[in-house]
């Protein structure tokens, strides 16, 4: 009997499309985005969100248009910023077209929200026209009286059929170009809806568990219903919804990415909680040693561990690792052997410069690895 790695996640079949330079679906991967907080109409607040969103990582950042004046601003808020952006459109239909003649990159729409097929036709032209693509975006917070009045209450069968229909609406325009999401706060119902939805159609999913709560427990719900359907192999792009900072989200998102070996960025910290055991601070360490590397988005992995009980270990797993020892004397790891001793030195600072010597080795590598490909794509193409 043959036994599928265990490391092994088998993503979900989808049509791809492109949001922006981003490509979502197919073989692309996994995207990350958040969503400014600012007031749209504030341009240089707004484009400051998006540039620290995009620092941290973000593939993709949605801007809320709800009025003229915020499509107005849209259109230089574009031109100031390289990350793709989602112009999130309710209701006003004439939002949709005035984001797209703007520069968005996608539109967050319910085509039934927004009038009638005269209006859905005008805002699907406008896509067209500016090579947009579409989000629909359900939620259990927001669904159709009728589907609510037949369901009785927001449940999965609600929620997919209400993206189902929406989808349909933009099928019957001869327009195709767009993913699908059905959020909710609760993690059950999201899952589910997911999951039901993932096995309906091939359009790429936009997963999420909205209105997640704070930083801590929204982390916690999203870690538990995203990571369930990443796990399962469902889920295209990723938006962590946190009452905190949008840096946040992205920084969670990723970390969600990498925990389930999907996508890899930065600094992969292993530590121990600490013990008794522990022969150096091991949280103020990390805490510091996570700021100090936190421009570093070459992925490596790195452990710090306060004892010899797991310590050798760990470090045969990574490219780096510390191992604290006693009388102040600690072991450090390269590429899983023991390297060299440090005592009574500064761990972080000393870390943290093997650490950007390491990146800087791999990217080298990378840079020359692409380059010989280059000259042979050239020489093959001679």
């Amino acid at each position: 009997m043959s036994v599928r790695p265990y490391r092994d996640i088998q993503r979900r079949k989808s049509r791809q499309i492109r949001v922006g330079n981003v490509l979502v679906g197919g073989d692309a991967p996994i995207s990350v985005q958040t969503m400014t907080n600012t007031l749209t109409p504030d341009v240089k607040a707004t484009v400051a969100q998006i540039e620290a969103a995009q620092a941290a990582g973000a593939d993709i950042v949605r801007v809320s248009c709800p009025d003229e004046e915020s499509t107005a601003a849209l259109k230089e808020i574009v031109k100031q910023v390289s990350v793709p952006i989602v112009a999130d459109i309710h209701f006003h239909y004439k939002r949709g077209i005035e984001a797209a003649q703007a520069g968005a990159a996608c539109l967050r729409i319910n085509p039934g929200n927004i009038g009638s097929a005269d209006r859905v036709r005008e805002v699907v032209k406008a896509a067209k026209d500016h090579g947009c693509s579409m989000r629909i975006g359900v939620n259990a917070g927001s669904l159709e009286r009728e589907l609510l009045e037949r369901y009785g209450e927001p449940c999965p069968e609600a929620m997919v059929e209400s993206g189902l229909n929406h989808a349909k609406i933009l099928e019957d325009h001869d327009f195709f170009d767009f993913k699908i999401s059905v959020k909710a706060s609760d993690v059950f119902l999201a899952v589910a809806a997911y999951q039901g939805l993932a096995d309906a159609c091939d359009y790429p999913l936009h997963i999420g568990i909205t209105e997640a709560g704070g930083l801590r427990i929204g982390t916690v719900k999203s870690a538990i219903g995203l990571g369930s359907l990443l796990w399962a192999g469902i889920g295209d792009t990723v938006r962590v919804s946190l009452s905190a900072d949008p840096v946040e989200e992205v920084k969670v998102g990723f970390d969600l990415l990498k925990s389930l070996n999907l996508r890899h960025r930065g600094v992969n910290i292993i530590s121990c909680p600490s013990c008794a055991r522990q022969n150096f601070d091991v949280i103020k360490t990390v805490e510091a040693l996570e700021r100090r590397v936190a421009h570093i988005t070459t992925p490596m992995s790195v452990s710090i561990i306060g004892c010899v009980v797991n310590g050798p270990g760990e470090a045969r797993e990574t490219d780096i690792g510390f191992t604290g020892g006693g009388n102040n004397t600690h072991m450090v790891y390269l590429a899983g052997n023991q390297h060299h001793r440090l005592k009574d030195q500064d761990i972080v600072e000393h870390m943290a410069e093997l650490i950007e010597q390491k990146a800087a080795e791999i990217d080298a590598a990378k840079a020359s690895e692409a380059a010989a490909e280059a000259t042979a794509g050239k020489t093959a193409a001679e």
